[in-house]
């Protein structure tokens, strides 16, 4: 089962270019099921048109889709009240059931962070799966350990019910040696960047990508995770590799801000599936 988890930079930068970008490197990459953040959905009273859908329809995926209750600052930052933003899920499996936890955070941080739970129905077993989106900037550690905390108990009430253990994507905007991510590890929810390929680079954030603001001989930071439980029975849901995508331009655009994860997990057909492709 090929798991992805991609921050796509709202409506900042060339978006339209980007949104065809987005859409090429998630064609290539095939994945099963896909954690999104910052994705752009227009008021109905505008087009309607919501990101997540369309690229749920260019790809012939399921969607789930949760808007930020608290869009303001985001607005105030491209000047269009029009455009919201949220959290979403594309599923190859429907999506059965869906719960939406909104993310502790002081008011005057407060910009509708979000966590989103599907459980999909996949061949077999059900599969809980979860994406967040936390709070920025190096000053709020403090801030996003309690919404880490928030999050692995909105995990554990939904990850029941099946042989597959929990998958938690996002973006944490913090380091993996944080003690945000830390707490993940604390609840047995395990990075699966420990089984990339040596030597592969690691930084979602990372200084090559012209979008990123940085300073001069800032290193390149991994600040978006695939996380999965325990193993299942026979090993379901193991991690067999880890790597990055949407790491560079595609036709001359970069596709967002940030690189995607993408995660390869035994899901019980690994015996029959061909290499290299979804669910191999």
């Amino acid at each position: 089962m090929r798991v992805v988890t991609w921050n796509l930079w709202w409506r900042f930068g060339p978006w339209a270019e980007r949104q065809k970008a987005i859409l090429a490197v998630l064609r290539e990459l095939r994945p099963d099921v896909v954690g999104l953040q910052e994705v752009w959905a227009h008021a109905p009273r505008a087009d309607g048109e919501n990101l997540a859908e369309w690229l749920a329809g260019e790809l012939g995926l399921h969607w789930a889709w949760a808007p930020s209750p608290a869009p303001e600052r985001w607005q105030r930052r491209i000047g269009d009240d029009t455009v919201g933003i949220g959290t979403a899920v594309l599923s190859r499996w429907p999506v059965v059931e869906r719960a939406v936890l909104r993310l502790p955070v002081p008011e005057e941080l407060d910009d509708g962070r979000l966590a989103l739970y599907a459980r999909l129905d996949a061949p077999g077993h059900q599969v809980p799966f979860f994406t967040a989106h936390l709070t920025s900037g190096g000053h709020a550690s403090a801030v996003r350990r309690e919404q880490t905390a928030a999050l692995a108990d909105f995990v554990a009430g939904h990850r029941h019910g099946t042989g597959f253990p929990p998958v938690v994507t996002g973006d944490f905007n913090a380091r993996p040696e944080a003690p945000e991510v830390r707490l993940l590890r604390a609840r047995r929810l395990h990075d699966a960047w420990e089984h990339a390929g040596p030597g592969r680079p690691s930084g979602t954030w990372d200084t090559a990508n012209p979008y990123v603001a940085h300073a001069d001989g800032e290193p390149s930071v991994r600040i978006d995770y695939v996380h999965v439980g325990p193993p299942g029975p026979g090993g379901l849901g193991r991690v067999r590799a880890a790597r990055r995508a949407g790491d560079g331009p595609v036709d001359g655009v970069w596709p967002s801000d940030h690189a995607a994860v993408v995660a390869d997990l035994d899901d019980g057909r690994a015996a029959t599936a061909a290499p290299g492709t979804p669910g191999s």
